[in-house]
């Protein structure tokens, strides 16, 4: 073997075992184990959180749907039909309530994921895996054995194990919180606004009347004015409630988008990348003398 040969080949065992070490330190460390985890628990709170709101509006809309208000301002008839107001966002709210289901199971698999590959049972696994690619590489009798590339390739298979869920998640909720965050929170915040909306049309709808027959002159003329502003209050309410619902489906396909890319999207999106980033260190697993 030229000198030029053996200065490679000791080249790259020396990038393996850094490699190699390196992978030790940061299993043992727990750096990444933390992160992870900080990041998933985030992400999951997230997404109850929009969960408990999609279902919350489902319901609000559902008490709303059908609804019919119909208020007698100085014996005039005035009708308010809530349920045609919501009809745009009734199925989709329902729809969106389904994917947001899918999405807080995803992120609650990834959580338990997490635990499993941060297990002290995993991080004992690479460290005897670090151990033998090193005596592999460094041991003079071993020079022309076919341990070597055996070795690395344990290696691969079990820093994959080891890392690759950790590091979906820190990549998922490094684009989340780089370029999906600000929209996601405003969006939220619209549904949100919305529902309390329809909330206190539904609460307004359930206030009781008072007997008119017990009511003096002085009453009845004060509850007919009441009457009035309430007619009045009501439909600018609605009026606002229109608004907002005309807004409010493409805040809710944002969401639809924003946590599918999160919770789906993107984790194979990464864990695609760190599988192709393995297997070229596979191909090139095999030293030569």
């Amino acid at each position: 073997m030229s000198g030029a040969d053996r200065r490679r080949l000791y080249s790259r065992r020396t990038i393996w075992s850094g490699l190699a070490v390196f992978a030790a330190v940061a299993a043992l460390s727990g750096l990444i184990d933390d992160t992870g985890k900080r990041y998933a628990d985030e992400a999951f709170s997230r997404a109850l959180i929009t969960f408990a709101v999609a279902r919350t509006l489902n319901g609000v809309i559902s008490v709303a749907q059908g609804t019919e208000i119909a208020i007698e301002p100085g014996g005039v008839g005035v009708n308010f039909t809530v349920g045609q107001v919501l009809d745009p966002i009734n199925d989709l709210v329902e729809r969106f309530s389904a994917v947001m289901l899918v999405a807080t199971s995803s992120l609650g698999l990834q959580n338990i994921l997490l635990r499993m590959t941060t297990w002290w049972g995993t991080s004992l696994a690479l460290v005897l895996a670090v151990v033998f690619t090193l005596v592999a590489l460094w041991w003079p009798k071993l020079d022309q054995s076919t341990l070597r590339p055996l070795a690395l390739r344990v290696l691969l298979v079990t820093v994959f194990l080891r890392f690759a869920v950790p590091i979906l998640v820190i990549g998922s909720n490094l684009v989340f919180d780089t370029f999906l965050a600000a929209e996601q929170a405003a969006a939220s915040q619209a549904l949100d606004a919305t529902r309390s909306e329809i909330e206190l049309i539904n609460e307004n709808v359930a206030m009781p009347e008072s007997d008119a027959e017990d009511q003096s002159v002085i009453e009845r003329l004060s509850s007919m004015l009441d009457s009035s502003l309430d007619a009045l209050n009501i439909g600018d309410r609605l009026n606002r409630l229109r608004d907002r619902v005309s807004n409010v489906s493409e805040h809710i396909i944002n969401l639809i988008v924003i946590f599918l890319l999160q919770t789906i999207i993107l984790p194979l999106v990464f864990l695609w990348l760190f599988v192709e980033l393995l297997k070229l260190l596979a191909a090139r697993a095999t030293l030569r003398r």
